[in-house]
């Protein structure tokens, strides 16, 4: 599928606020609504955009809810075939508590976000998945004090 300036701009546009009607989206982009609908439907069909979602500000969230702890974890495997490292992504990504799950070279095998209620639930997070693991060789976490920045946006210009 090729994609002009105007599709170009309508990913810009959408992923920086996918909350415009389609209306509101047209005018922006100077298009009429039935073509901006034809568009962000055919971008949607070519698998360039997933989903719309809203994005919770997860502290002041956390602060309403009383708690909140965040853990980047490295994760570094025994054994270092496919078949493990699947089998360990797997158990990652299937826990609500693991925000990202990130397969990286060179270094660790993992990288991993976390987002906890409190250091007890962590330490259970910990025990289900690197303490159980007999295939968890080592792993490093750095526990976030402050985001200095949180950005969804892919640069497209």
């Amino acid at each position: 599928m090729e994609l002009d300036l105007t599709d170009w701009a309508l990913l810009d546009t959408l992923q920086h606020d996918a909350g415009f009607s389609n209306q509101a989206l047209a005018e922006r982009m100077s298009i009429s609504p039935p073509t901006c609908l034809r568009r962000v439907r055919r971008l949607r069909e070519a698998g360039l955009l997933l989903g719309e979602v809203a994005l919770l500000n997860e502290d002041a969230v956390a602060v309403r809810l009383g708690w909140g702890l965040t853990a980047i974890v490295e994760v570094t495997l025994d054994r270092q075939g496919d078949e493990h490292a699947s089998a360990f992504e797997q158990r990652a990504v299937a826990d609500s508590a693991v925000q990202q799950c990130w397969r990286v070279a060179p270094g660790p095998d993992f990288v991993l976000v976390l987002r906890v209620h409190d250091m007890p639930a962590y330490q259970a997070l910990a025990e289900r998945l690197f303490t159980q693991n007999a295939n968890v060789r080592n792993i490093k976490v750095f526990f976030a004090t402050r985001r200095a920045k949180f950005q969804t946006a892919i640069p497209l210009k």
